[in-house]
């Protein structure tokens, strides 16, 4: 519906259709794409830590052990799409839609242990370089990309907004790079025997480990923290709801967000004092409420509307 339509409604004193959808990861859209992709990694990984101990090579290695984190990934965002099925109750007002932002921080701390491990017997090998059997490395790394590229293609399928979906697919992506880096030392290996590009192959595959734990962390920690959404500004929410009529000012803005795709808001809104007497209040909330959902996609919102007199009475960091 247009503004104008909006406004004619709240010119006659109706409210405004509801526009509200859905947040956060959807009960079961994505269990089907996920649990698909879990299988295919947790497969080759299995296989991939045999052929690891059977060549010596730490680059199998470590890519298993990238893989073992794209399991619990993949595990995790199934478990947080089961767990957002469930309905809020009690204690749980939002239900246990954040469980899928734990799991995505649980996820990027296990990247970064096993990032370390990795590098520092990278390193070690790097000064004295044991014997690599690089054709088995190199057919076990072509597996991989081939294996890696069936999940990556299941995974476009689900839902990107949840933190979790987006985790996962960052970490299959990331081994996709990763076994194409350990091929070629392989093929070095085979053609050379310079060992040392095992242990090298390893430091690239630790370094994107690295990357992808870091985006993880980074947009876990916001929601952890309460911070604002990173695609809203405060300024211009303020500047849009004041400017909706009948508004004198707007003050203890708040928002945040509950889980991926899920953001809330809350403000204390001052209101020409006559609209309380004149019934008009709850035109003036449908305003705010279409006033976010059309300009900042923002569907769970909470307004305490006050007169003007009202605001004395507040405490200061209310204010």
């Amino acid at each position: 519906m247009t503004d104008d339509a909006d406004a004619r409604r709240l010119q006659e004193g109706r409210t405004l259709p509801d526009r509200s959808r859905s947040y956060g990861i959807a009960p079961d859209a994505d269990v089907r794409h996920l649990a698909v992709a879990l299988c295919l990694i947790a497969a080759f990984m299995v296989g991939e830590l045999v052929a690891a101990i059977a060549s010596g090579s730490l680059a199998l290695f470590a890519d298993a052990g990238h893989m073992l984190t794209d399991v619990g990934a993949l595990a995790a965002a199934v478990w947080a799409a089961r767990l957002a099925a469930r309905p809020a109750r009690g204690a749980w007002t939002f239900g246990l839609k954040r469980a899928e932002i734990l799991s995505a921080t649980g996820n990027g701390v296990l990247l970064v242990v096993v990032a370390v491990v990795i590098s520092i017997e990278a390193i070690r090998r790097l000064i004295a370089p044991p014997t690599v059997d690089g054709t088995v490395v190199l057919a076990v790394a072509l597996a991989g990309v081939l294996v890696n590229v069936a999940a990556t293609l299941v995974l476009n399928r689900a839902n990107r907004r949840s933190l979790n979906v987006r985790g996962a697919f960052a970490h299959v992506a990331t081994d996709l790079y990763a076994f194409l880096g350990t091929a070629a030392a392989g093929l070095v290996i085979m053609l050379t025997g310079w060992d040392r590009a095992d242990a090298v192959a390893s430091l690239v595959v630790a370094g994107l480990m690295l990357v992808t734990a870091r985006s993880l962390l980074a947009q876990s920690g916001r929601i952890l923290l309460e911070a604002a959404p990173e695609d809203m500004s405060l300024d211009e929410v303020r500047a849009h709801l004041a400017a909706v009529d009948h508004v004198v000012g707007v003050h203890d803005l708040h928002a945040w967000t509950v889980t991926s795709g899920m953001p809330t808001l809350s403000a204390h809104v001052v209101v020409e004092d006559h609209c309380f007497a004149s019934g008009h209040a709850p035109q003036i909330l449908d305003a705010l409420q279409s006033c976010l959902g059309r300009h900042f996609d923002v569907q769970h919102a909470t307004f305490q509307l006050e007169p003007a007199s009202h605001v004395a009475h507040e405490s200061s960091q209310h204010r």
